[in-house]
């Protein structure tokens, strides 16, 4: 299988080429995300399929999102109206994790807090160490070796 690389609002590829795209987490680092939807609604064969995935809920944007690049995170209708308006048909949109939500937006709440007057290189540092801390978990090591059993 062929490995390119690309500006995806400029995708150079011919139109109708390919079967399926799988844009997990791409989108949010995108400025112009509507242009990048349709180029890939464009190199989609008349039957093709798109796989979108990208961070939910904007009122949860926080540190990490800054020093991972994101410009934005969505809500489910605005990521499908963009996507209808690019050309799409939506087949299914919903939501991934919905039962750790709460969870998560307890830490998302935390991180907009702890980010609220830190530097972006103390950002950077902070974001680093705490995916580092993640990595190392017990909990998650075990949930893996799990998975992969």
């Amino acid at each position: 299988m062929p490995f390119i690389q690309f500006d995806l609002r400029k995708c150079p590829l011919p139109d109708s080429c390919v079967d399926a795209v799988s844009a997990l987490n791409v989108l949010e680092h995108i400025d112009d995300d509507f242009t990048a939807l349709k180029e890939i609604r464009r190199i989609l064969k008349p039957a093709g399929i798109a796989h979108i995935e990208v961070p939910a809920d904007p009122s949860s944007f926080d540190l990490y999102d800054e020093v991972l690049m994101h410009f934005r995170r969505y809500r489910l209708s605005e990521l499908a109206a963009k996507a209808r308006d690019a050309g799409f048909a939506i087949l299914s949109a919903t939501h991934l994790g919905f039962f750790i939500y709460p969870a998560f937006k307890f830490v998302k709440r935390r991180n907009q807090k702890a980010g609220k007057n830190l530097t972006h290189e103390e950002k950077t540092l902070l974001v680093a160490r705490q995916i580092g801390t993640t990595a190392r978990a017990k909990a998650l090591s075990s949930s893996n070796r799990l998975a992969e059993s």
